[in-house]
């Protein structure tokens, strides 16, 4: 059995490499977090059987790792990932001068103030209840309930449960229906924390593809009738990072798929408000299937320093999930909650202006993108990010050369099951046009610096999460 770290690093990609680039490519692995902290590694007899090459190279390898601080080897036991004392002193995560991609979001929306201020007369009308509020203020779960039923789902206050942001919610959802050793299916590529939360309750995940063209409906009904996932993960609105939208009639298709083989689809809705010039507007998945959970946030249309998301899900689920909550949180923070009705009432000017943003960050990079050889802009209507092709699988290269320059950049393999994807680049659209304009001056000069093979490959750069 192949162990995670050969699969990470992909066995053709290191055939014939030095001890010191072999080193190198694990801790790429390890800065980017596609190896975790604590992870156990296999021992050096068995990474050199998986890799067929000597045992010498790869106690060399483990060596080089252990000097720089990023692995831990007991003689005799474990060789476990680590990341250096000294990570977090270094310079470009804590410069201000560096540029961040891995963070798609944008500021906070110019209404954020105001909504803030009208809020506190309801929130003040609250402090003669005790404060906690596990379903939700009922206020705000009639405004989601409104919010779907627009869209298309008809939704009752009932079937919403207010959590502490999308990621949250999900998670909460795995605690309740979660089986460890049971498979899940996940698109690939997808949003790597949610890979994070499936791999942490226990799932064995199976990849379908998705691209900027969209998903390989065939491929994702063989899957669910072969594998009989019990739970599916999807992301079918302005898919993060493709950008891509799954068809009416393809939702249609998988939500009868998946109910005829007991999988629940979990839905991803974060992205789903992120319209720039679709010209269509599809219905949401739950609207043709049972089984489907929603999970959404106010985090991409208003701001991701207010963490208030949601789930809808049907009546007994959200009694399952009312059960499970209090053993890890209470509910959510009332202030939040109540800026959040406000917001909600002034949806079409919300998503008026973050289709405005997106417009203008979506051109900074196509105009950043036509100084660089090779690279072009992707057809993106609306989500948070461009899904690049290289033309060559120098994704990780890219994004270690990219720090030289102060840029943080995760690669394509960032956002896959298996270290794959190392064609594939995630740009967001979500900066203000002049600070998109010098990131992407700033990824031409590491683009140089790969295809010149010039590049030096960073090894005292933290690891950040990917948003």
């Amino acid at each position: 059995m192949t162990s995670r770290l050969v699969q990470q690093l992909g066995a053709q990609n290191v055939a014939g490499g030095t001890a010191k680039a072999l080193a190198e490519q694990i801790r790429a692995l390890i800065l980017d977090g596609r190896l975790t902290v604590g992870e156990r590694l296999p021992s050096e007899r068995a990474l050199a059987l998986e890799l067929r090459r000597s045992r010498s190279t790869t106690t060399r390898v483990y060596g080089l790792l252990e000097v720089d601080g990023y692995v831990s080897r007991r003689h005799g036991g474990s060789t476990r990932v680590t990341l250096p004392h000294t990570a977090a002193r270094v310079g470009p995560v804590a410069d201000a001068s560096a540029i961040d991609l891995s963070i798609a979001s944008m500021d906070s929306t110019p209404g954020l103030y105001d909504a803030t201020v009208r809020s506190l007369p309801r929130l003040a009308a609250l402090r003669g209840a005790s404060g906690y509020s596990l379903q939700g203020l009922p206020e705000l779960r009639d405004a989601v309930a409104e919010r779907f039923t627009q869209r298309g789902l008809p939704t009752d206050a009932d079937e919403i449960m207010i959590t502490s942001g999308a990621l949250h919610a999900f998670n909460l959802v795995l605690a309740t229906i979660g089986r460890r050793g049971e498979r899940a299916l996940v698109e690939q590529p997808t949003f790597p924390h949610a890979l994070e939360a499936l791999h942490r309750h226990g799932y064995r995940l199976v990849p379908t593809p998705v691209d900027v063209t969209g998903w390989d409906e065939r491929h994702i009904a063989d899957t669910l009738l072969r594998s009989r996932p019990h739970l599916a993960y999807l992301i079918p609105d302005f898919h993060n990072p493709t950008g891509a939208t799954l068809p009416d009639t393809a939702r249609s298709r998988i939500a009868a798929t998946a109910q005829s083989v007991g999988t629940h689809l979990v839905v991803d809705e974060t992205t789903a408000e992120l319209d720039i010039d679709r010209g269509w507007t599809p219905r949401p998945l739950a609207a043709f299937g049972p089984r489907v959970i929603t999970v959404g946030s106010m985090s991409k249309i208003a701001w991701g320093g207010m963490r208030i998301g949601w789930i809808r899900a049907d009546r007994a689920m959200i009694t399952r999930l009312l059960a499970v909550r209090p053993s890890f949180e209470l509910g959510t923070a009332l202030l939040e909650q109540c800026i959040a009705v406000e917001l909600l009432r002034e949806m079409p000017a919300l998503t008026a202006h973050v289709a405005s943003r997106l417009h203008a960050g979506r051109d900074a990079v196509a105009a950043g993108l036509e100084s660089i050889e090779s690279l072009s802009m992707p057809q993106t209507n609306g989500g948070l990010s461009a899904w690049l092709d290289l033309g060559a699988p120098v994704s990780t290269e890219l994004s270690l050369a990219a720090r030289d320059h102060g840029l943080i950049l995760p690669p394509g393999p960032r956002f896959s099951t298996g270290g794959v994807l190392e064609r594939r680049l995630r740009i967001p659209i979500t900066l203000p046009p002049e600070r998109t304009a010098e990131a992407m001056q700033r990824l031409r000069l590491a683009w140089d610096d790969v295809m010149s093979g010039g590049t030096t490959a960073r090894t005292d750069m933290a690891r950040s999460a990917v948003i």
